[in-house]
């Protein structure tokens, strides 16, 4: 029977590298991971602000108390309206509110502080040329690629992204299913996010919006936004590796 240690441990690896029996990893650079650590920490506040405001929501409902459409800076006004003259509901919403005020300020900060990289950065304003990627996205998608050479091709960056489909062989079996999921969350929400606005807010008519609404004719909008979620991933790479602005013609397709 064989006994682990540490020194066999080592040696086994020191064989491995000696043979070649090993792949290359990335290792983030320092910006990168400081840039990772600004937007996790505002994705944290965000979703913490968010989960306090529903709670206040639904503690209101239990009183038949609804609070409706109200906009951000007018929720706190219109939550105290409804709570006034309930001691109980004044003292346990004010609380919640007093957190919820305290969230949206150190939420603001780390927002102010990612829009300020992302104006700074030069390849960020490069990859905003693109329809539906705000500083998020480009700040998001530079972290998390890093170093856009590392990868051969651009079509490999919506693999490496959990962008592509499953494929199921066994047999005479072989059919493919839905995105892989592999790979940064983070970055195919974003990904998501900017097709989804390039399909519904974007004004401007590009050749990756003409194609994602011939897939939508077909498939139905659901599955065309996340066709669609690839390509830009694609074309992101392409323009950081050529230094190039988007293209809005049919060549914004090549990629």
């Amino acid at each position: 029977m064989t006994v682990k240690t540490d020194r066999k441990d080592a040696r086994g690896i020191a064989l491995r590298l000696r043979m070649g029996w090993y792949r290359p990893v990335h290792v983030k650079s320092v910006d990168a991971q400081d840039t990772r650590a600004l937007l996790v920490g505002r994705k944290l506040l965000q979703g913490k602000l968010l989960a306090v405001e529903l709670s206040i929501r639904g503690i209101l409902r239990g009183y038949g108390l609804k609070v409706g459409e109200v906009s951000r800076c007018r929720f706190d006004a219109r939550i105290r309206d409804l709570t006034a003259g309930h001691a109980m509901l004044e003292t346990v919403i004010g609380a919640m509110l007093t957190a919820r005020a305290t969230l949206w300020s150190e939420f603001m900060k780390l927002h102010r502080e990612m829009l300020k990289i992302a104006r700074a950065d030069r390849i960020c304003h490069r990859l905003m040329s693109t329809p539906g990627v705000s500083a998020l996205v480009a700040l998001t998608y530079r972290s998390a690629v890093d170093d856009p050479t590392r990868f051969s091709k651009s079509s490999t960056v919506g693999t490496y992204f959990g962008r592509t489909p499953k494929k199921y062989q066994s047999g005479e079996t072989d059919r493919d299913g839905g995105v892989s999921k592999v790979g940064d969350a983070t970055v195919r929400t974003a990904l998501f996010e900017a097709a989804h606005i390039m399909l519904t807010r974007a004004t401007h008519f590009s050749s990756l919006k003409r194609w994602a609404l011939e897939v939508a004719k077909r498939r139905g909008m659901k599955r065309a936004k996340v066709a669609l979620a690839r390509k830009p991933g694609v074309v992101l790479h392409r323009m950081w590796i050529d230094a190039t602005d988007f293209r809005w013609g049919a060549t914004a397709m090549a990629a």
